[in-house]
C-alpha cells in the first residue's frame, strides 16, 4: 500500500480526529467533514437529525462524504461517517484511512455528558454498545490503525506520521 495524497481520520468521538496538528506538521489543509455538513446543508447536525432522524442524517452524511473532491487534505469524520458504504469506498480512494482507537474508558472518561457532545445513542443503546457497534466497521475501512491510550496529542499525531512514512 502506498499512501495517497490525502489523509482520513475514523474513529469515536472523543478520539481526536478533528484535531488540525496533524495537517499542519504534513503541510496539508484541514477539512472536518461535519462542519461540510453543516456548510452545506445550511443546519447544524443536531437540527439534522432532528428533521431526518439518524437514518435520514446517516444518508446525508454518506452523500456529503462521498463527494469530497480534496487534495493534500486531512479530513476528520464524524464518528457515525464508517456507515456511508459510498462514502468510505471513496474516502479509501482517495486517501489513506486512519483509525484513531482509544479503549473505552478513556473514551467514556474525554467524553464526558454525551448529550452536550453530539454523540446519538438510540434508545436502551449505551456508549459502550456503541463503541461495539462501531468498532468493526472502523476496522474494516482503516489502512492504518494507530492505538492512542497512553498518548498526547502530540503522541498521537507522531505515531500518525511514522505510520504513514513507513507505508511509502
Amino acid at each position: 500500500m502506498s499512501v495517497k495524497r490525502n489523509v482520513t481520520l475514523i474513529g469515536m468521538p472523543g478520539a481526536g480526529k478533528s484535531t488540525v496538528v496533524l495537517a499542519k506538521i504534513l503541510g496539508y489543509h484541514f477539512l472536518d467533514s461535519d462542519l461540510e455538513i453543516q456548510e452545506q446543508t445550511g443546519k447544524l447536525l443536531h437540527e439534522l437529525i432532528t428533521e431526518h432522524g439518524d437514518e435520514g442524517f446517516l444518508e446525508i452524511e454518506n452523500r456529503v462524504n462521498a463527494g469530497l473532491t480534496v487534495d493534500k487534505t486531512v479530513i476528520a469524520t464524524g464518528g457515525s461517517a464508517v456507515f456511508g458504504e459510498d462514502a468510505m469506498k471513496h474516502l479509501q480512494e482517495i486517501s489513506t484511512v486512519v483509525y484513531l482507537r482509544l479503549p473505552y474508558k478513556s473514551l467514556k472518561r474525554r467524553l464526558g455528558d454525551l448529550k452536550k457532545r453530539g454523540v446519538v445513542l438510540k434508545p436502551g443503546q449505551t456508549l459502550k454498545d456503541l463503541v461495539d457497534n462501531r468498532t468493526r466497521y472502523y476496522e474494516k475501512y482503516a489502512d492504518l490503525i494507530v492505538d492512542e491510550e497512553h498518548l498526547d496529542i502530540r503522541g498521537v499525531v507522531e505515531k500518525i506520521v511514522s505510520a504513514l512514512e513507513s507505508v511509502e
